[in-house]
C-alpha cells in the first residue's frame, strides 16, 4: 500500500532500507517520545523494523520525501497498530525535519486511509514532556479527550504521563473524503 499526499509519498518498509532507518532514528531526541523504540537504538532494532510485515488493516509506512533522485529520502515513519486506546495512531519525523508540518501532513494522509479502510475512531497520545506531538494531533484533527494516563517507553525504560486524543472519521466512505474537505468529523 501507497500515499502520496501534497508533499510526501508514503510507502511500506523493505528489509534493505535498514540503514536508511537507523541513520534517521537514531536520535536520543526522536527515541524518547516514543512508546515502542528502545534507546540506544541498535542496527538490529532498525532490521528488526524495517522487515516488519504489513497488515491490510493497520498499515504502517516510512515517510519519504520524494526527489528527482532514486530512492526518496526516508525521514520518518506513521502507522496505525492494535492499543490501549483501540486502534491507534503513532508516528515520528527526524529531527532534521522538524517544524515543517510533514508530521501532520503524513498524519492526516493516514488517517485518510483509515477512514476507507472502515476505521471509526483513532487515538493517539503524546508525553506531556512533548508538547509539539499534542500540536502535530491537533493540527490533524484529533481532540483532546481529557484524560492523562501513564504510558510505558521502552526507550525511557518505565512510565510516563501521556495525553489521550483521539478523532472520530464517520462512516466508511471513498478517499476523495466528505463535504468538509477531508471527511472527518472531530471528536468531542
Amino acid at each position: 500500500m501507497f500515499i502520496r499526499s501534497e508533499r510526501l509519498f508514503l510507502r511500506p518498509g523493505w528489509p534493505e532500507d535498514w540503514e536508511e532507518l537507523l541513520s534517521r532514528i537514531q536520535d536520543e531526541a526522536v527515541v524518547m517520545n516514543l512508546a515502542k523504540a528502545p534507546w540506544p537504538y541498535t542496527a538490529d532494532d532498525a532490521r528488526w523494523f524495517a522487515r516488519q510485515p504489513q497488515d491490510a488493516r493497520l498499515p504502517h509506512f516510512f515517510v519519504t520525501l520524494p526527489t528527482s533522485a532514486a530512492p526518496a529520502e526516508i525521514i520518518g515513519s506513521v502507522g496505525l497498530a492494535r492499543g490501549d486506546e483501540g486502534v491507534e495512531l503513532g508516528y515520528w519525523i527526524s529531527r532534521d525535519h522538524w517544524g515543517r508540518g510533514y508530521a501532520t501532513e503524513a498524519t492526516r494522509a493516514v488517517l485518510r486511509l483509515a477512514k476507507v479502510l472502515g476505521h471509526r475512531r483513532i487515538s493517539a497520545g503524546h508525553f506531556l514532556d512533548n508538547p509539539a506531538s499534542g500540536r502535530v494531533l491537533r493540527k490533524a484533527g484529533f481532540c483532546p479527550t481529557g484524560r492523562v494516563k501513564p504510558r510505558f517507553s521502552l526507550a525511557r525504560g518505565g512510565e510516563a504521563p501521556a495525553a489521550i486524543l483521539s478523532t472520530d472519521l464517520g462512516n466508511p466512505c471513498d478517499c476523495d473524503g466528505g463535504s468538509d474537505g477531508d471527511g472527518m468529523k472531530r471528536a468531542a
